[in-house]
């Protein structure tokens, strides 16, 4: 796990939970990624760095959110070899190369189903890409 992603794991109604400590997750109410049995959901993940900022690119910011994603992974006792699915979301399409390069880097081998939308915005105008991971932990 990365010294730099800080991933705390609770119980909460039967499951373990784990959380990035992302300002949003206490407000919306949701956690990083939740494992029940076998199964971690990794829920939309942004590029945001430990001290609040983004990475300026959307390839950047794709590599921070699958760091992130790999950290949360781990720490609900899973490995990122077991993604069976991911979903990616941009700001804009232009991007889908550049990111798409990155998950490559983590994904090459492993190759989950993978969906890639453009969407027309996020929560703060910084963000750029956001993704989604579903692993199943054999």
């Amino acid at each position: 796990m990365s010294r730099d992603v800080p991933i705390r794991v609770s119980e909460r109604a039967g499951r373990r939970c784990a959380s990035s400590g992302a300002p949003w997750e206490p407000v919306v109410g949701y956690s990083r990624a939740v494992r029940s049995g076998s199964w971690i959901a990794v829920g939309g993940t942004v590029g945001l760095n430990a001290d609040g900022s983004y990475p300026s690119t959307a390839g950047e910011q794709a590599r921070r959110a699958l760091t992130i994603i790999r950290a949360a992974v781990a720490a609900l006792g899973g490995r990122l070899e077991q993604t069976v699915r991911t979903r990616i979301y941009v700001r804009d399409m232009a991007a889908w190369e550049e990111i798409g390069a990155v998950h490559g880097e983590f994904f090459g081998e492993i190759r989950p189903a993978t969906t890639l939308l453009e969407v027309s915005r996020f929560i703060d105008e910084r963000m750029l890409v956001e993704i989604e991971a579903d692993v199943v932990v054999a």
